[in-house]
């Protein structure tokens, strides 16, 4: 659950909410099903960035002019109140943000354009049975409250003085959830991304950071070599060398066996060099563990000094962050379906959450017994995270709690959730974690090009009858 997060933002629609997707939230811990995107990325709830006017922005004094349909998608009309409503919004948000607003009858193309893609995806949900619960729709409606900093009822009326009713609200809000929930069903379960494409995302990250931007800290093993030895002599100090990397491979403590076999200064303390620029180690060094992963042992490699036996303890690269705020969190999953709406299900999760306040009850106890996650077993523990691995709805609630806290009943595509946030800390991150953030951001690009090419399709299969143009 972030890339990471340098996190990139995907327009789904223009003007009245805007969605956007990040690369995928896998939970750290292997088991925890339940928060593991079906199969990739993560959209995000409804963002407040064009949803809301501007403070201080007031709905135009225009005379408004009888309404006609500019477009019919599929039997369902398109007006051109709509257009214009919406590109009186956008127009609201350019300036705002000290943008040059396009011509207008560019802008109303565009617009209208842009309500074409959302009601054909829109239809394709609601005809494929994907449904939207009113609890989610209150849900996203305080978060886009959260993200303006004003309450419900604020928002409402700001809503209002530009035209746009709750009720209407709602309904888009609701749209643009059916969107997002068919996006994540149709375009991002075929996303995948593999080992190779990482790797080349590494390699295009090195080639343009250029020499001297990796770090390493590797651990070391020296068997010295006296300048003058023999050839018998050398022998041996061979075959201590090798005795050491056996006893290593072996399953052995890298630590245990440098100060056991280590003539080096830093064996006494386990052999450690420290996190250092690839450019500060002797080149031996960094010709030996340039392919090697973090973790892998290579040597003996024989120097002037002796045999050198070395371990890849950490490796960052330019690009790719090496530190982060993680979170150690715990969760209830409730799965909805037929029987248990997310309403009910948020309900239930309430009863839960009263009953670990009261101190009658221990949150691990009830994720056991109630969870239907794979992490249920332990109690929901979902180990450490690092920003980005869960799903946004997730995290936003996540990111909100403080060390104990347990959050409001959370709506994501697997079900409504109850969060406890058990601690934080800045933690250097491993190789597998760097991994993961690049993964997710090779995932967001592929993600853009698979909704391109399925929205292309989609609008492709519509009936899309243009009338008069907006105005």
């Amino acid at each position: 659950m972030n890339l990471h997060h340098a996190m990139k933002h995907r327009a789904l629609t223009l003007g009245l909410v805007c969605l956007t997707a990040v690369a995928p939230l896998v939970p750290v811990s292997a088991h925890a099903q339940g928060l593991r995107p079906s199969a990739s990325g993560q959209p995000r709830l409804p963002s407040a960035a064009t949803l809301l006017p501007p403070a201080g922005a007031t709905a135009s004094n225009a005379p408004r002019q009888a309404d006609y349909i500019v477009a019919v998608v599929n039997s369902e009309p398109i007006t051109n109140n709509e257009v214009r409503q919406r590109t009186e919004r956008v127009v609201q948000q350019i300036a705002s943000q000290g943008g040059k607003v396009p011509p207008q009858e560019l802008l109303a193309k565009e617009v209208l354009e842009r309500l074409i893609l959302e009601k054909i995806q829109v239809q394709q949900a609601k005809e494929t049975g994907i449904k939207v619960d009113d609890y989610a729709v209150s849900q996203a409606e305080q978060s886009v409250a959260r993200q303006n900093s004003i309450s419900v009822d604020e928002m409402h009326r700001r809503l209002a003085a530009d035209g746009i009713s709750k009720e209407r609200f709602r309904e888009e809000l609701r749209n643009q959830l059916l969107a997002l929930r068919l996006r994540e069903r149709d375009v991002e379960s075929r996303v995948r991304v593999s080992d190779l494409e990482v790797d080349q995302y590494l390699r295009e990250q090195r080639q343009a950071a250029g020499p001297g931007k990796l770090e390493l800290n590797l651990g070391h093993i020296l068997v010295k070599v006296p300048e003058n030895a023999g050839p018998d002599e050398v022998a041996q100090r061979s075959a201590r060398a090798q005795e050491a990397l056996a006893k290593v491979q072996a399953g052995g403590d890298f630590g245990a066996v440098a100060r056991e076999y280590s003539d080096a200064p830093e064996g006494a303390n386990g052999g450690l060099l420290g996190l250092r620029p690839a450019d500060r180690y002797p080149e031996l060094f960094v010709n030996a563990t340039q392919q090697a992963s973090v973790g892998s042992v290579v040597g003996p490699v024989r120097s002037p000094a002796g045999f050198h036996i070395l371990k890849v303890v950490d490796k960052t690269q330019s690009g790719v962050p090496t530190t982060a705020v993680q979170s150690h969190a715990r969760h209830i999953l409730l799965r909805t379906n037929a029987n248990l709406s997310e309403r009910q299900a948020a309900e239930r999760l309430e009863d839960l959450r009263d009953r670990v306040a009261r101190g009658g009850a221990d949150f691990a106890a009830l994720a056991r017994e109630y969870s239907q996650d794979g992490s249920a077993k332990d109690g929901g523990d979902l180990g450490w995270a690092s920003p980005g691995r869960y799903v946004p709805e997730f995290e936003e609630a996540l990111n909100a709690l403080r060390p104990g806290e347990i959050s409001r009943p959370v709506v994501s595509r697997f079900g409504v959730h109850l969060i406890q946030l058990l601690e934080r800390r800045e933690a250097k991150l491993t190789q597998r974690e760097q991994r993961d953030m690049v993964r997710d951001t090779v995932r967001e690009k592929k993600l853009d090009e698979a909704f391109a090419t399925w929205i292309q399709e989609a609008r492709g299969r519509a009936y899309v009858e243009y009338r008069d143009a907006p105005q």
